[in-house]
């Protein structure tokens, strides 16, 4: 499968949280996820992670991440 744009959502780091601007989910805002430092590293390295939204338990399969951007096998962009 080729990760492309449709497939990313993008994240922040404030210290050592991790931090979802907008559920790709419910669209609840600035979502404070259990996602540990550990974790990003190992998804940073290609090792895949699970993330379970703490609003609506959403799951997303994390496959890579940047620093920037998690890359999902889940299309979460829609098409227009």
């Amino acid at each position: 499968m080729k990760l492309t744009f449709e497939y990313t959502w993008p994240y922040e780091r404030m210290m050592k949280d991790i931090y979802i601007s907008e559920c790709p989910f419910c669209q609840q805002d600035n979502v404070l996820t259990s996602f540990k430092e550990e974790q990003l590293n190992l998804a940073q390295e290609g090792i895949k992670q699970i993330l379970i939204m703490p609003c609506c338990h959403g799951k997303l399969t994390i496959l890579n991440a940047d620093d920037d951007y998690f890359y999902t096998d889940e299309k979460l962009r829609g098409q227009s």
